[in-house]
C-alpha cells in the first residue's frame, strides 16, 4: 500500500523557520499533485499550500509570502519551507497527494501528520 510520511516538525520560536518533508513509501508511487493542510488545536483542518503536476503553487492567505511548497521528483518527496513562523502557525501539519501507483491514479492520500509548535 502507498503511505505518506511527514517529518520535520518541532518546536521553534516566533520568527524562526522549519522545513517539513512528505515522502511516499510502500508501493511505488509517483506524486503528481500534493498539498499541505494543518489543524490547530481545537480548530478545523485548513489548507496551507498546494502544488500541481505542472509546478503551479497556491497558498492560504495566512501563509502566502512566508511558506513555500516544492517537490523533489528524484526523491518523490514534497516539502514545505516555513519562514517567519508565528504562534498561530502552531498545528499538526498533514501532507496530501494524488499520483500514479501501478496503472492506477490514486487521489486524496494522507499522511498521519507532524506537530509544529511556535512559541512567542
Amino acid at each position: 500500500q502507498v503511505q505518506l510520511v511527514e517529518s520535520g516538525g518541532g518546536l521553534v520560536q516566533a520568527g524562526g523557520s522549519l522545513r517539513l518533508s512528505c515522502a511516499a513509501s510502500g508501493s511505488r508511487f509517483s506524486i503528481e499533485v500534493a498539498g499541505w493542510y494543518r489543524q490547530p488545536p481545537g480548530k478545523q483542518r485548513e489548507m496551507v499550500a498546494g502544488i500541481s503536476s505542472g509546478g503551479s503553487t497556491n497558498y492560504a492567505v495566512s501563509v502566502e509570502g512566508r511558506f513555500t511548497i516544492s517537490r523533489d521528483s528524484a526523491k518523490n518527496t514534497v516539502y514545505l519551507q516555513m519562514n517567519s513562523l508565528k504562534p498561530e502557525d502552531t498545528a499538526v501539519y498533514y501532507c496530501t497527494a494524488d499520483g500514479y501507483s501501478s496503472v492506477y491514479y490514486l487521489r486524496d492520500l494522507w499522511g498521519r501528520g507532524t506537530q509544529v509548535t511556535v512559541s512567542s
